[in-house]
């Protein structure tokens, strides 16, 4: 049963809200998004009834504007900085927040607003919101916050990124101008690997060459 889109409801799980509430997810001109991390709304299975939605009604010729706000604790590590990165290369708008979000939110198409609340026992609820009203402050405090947070790439520039041991070995032995060969030979790498980890290592300190990366590297004090 889909959710009675006259009325708010509050759904116990993903899986409900995938069951429910999915096709709600389908965005025609604009999606917004609110979360502390990657993993609030990551959703596999509200994605996948998203996508049998489209294959059955394909969406408007133009994709809709998709903005994203998150809290610094979506650059925690480099994993998830790199997945921002490439999440911002395929195009939607992403501000970092640095106050505490009040509310994990996702909002579609300024029609109906889908809250997220605290995992309880692992489950979360989320409260799907039709009210014009209750959207419209909704929306409110989103647009609010989006103007008081920073663009990804001006945040990224503000701190160093947070590379883990062995990025940070990576970009010594880069220093110290060992070939490829003999690095990946002393990490315990695949060739194949290592060039990976040091194509990875380039996109978190938005560097174009090795050069580069070393010199943004040492002004950010991470090697010596």
């Amino acid at each position: 049963m889909s959710v009675d889109l006259d009325r708010n409801v509050v759904l116990r799980g993903e899986a409900e809200l995938a069951a429910r509430a999915g096709r709600l997810f389908a965005a025609r001109e604009e999606f917004l998004c609110a979360a502390h991390d990657l993993c609030t709304w990551a959703l596999p299975s509200v994605h996948e009834e998203v996508v049998a939605r489209w294959r059955r009604e394909p969406p408007a010729p133009s994709a809709p504007r998709a903005r994203k706000l998150y809290a610094p604790a979506a650059l925690a590590d480099e994993e998830s900085e790199r997945r921002l990165v490439e999440l911002a290369a395929r195009g939607p708008e992403i501000r970092i927040c640095a106050t505490p979000l009040p509310r994990e939110t996702i909002v579609v198409d300024r029609r109906v607003a889908i809250l997220a609340g605290p995992p309880v026992a692992g489950v979360r609820e989320y409260t799907v919101v039709r009210s014009p009203g209750v959207v419209a402050g909704v929306l409110a405090l989103f647009e609010a916050t989006w103007e008081t947070a920073a663009p990804l790439a001006v945040h990224r520039r503000s701190r160093p990124p947070a590379l883990g041991e062995e990025s940070r070995t990576i970009l010594r032995l880069l220093a110290g101008g060992l070939k490829d060969e003999a690095a990946a030979r002393r990490l315990g790498l695949s060739l194949r690997t290592y060039r990976r980890r040091v194509a990875e290592i380039l996109v978190l300190l938005d560097a174009d060459s090795r050069f580069q990366a070393g010199l943004r590297a040492r002004d950010l004090g991470l090697i010596g």
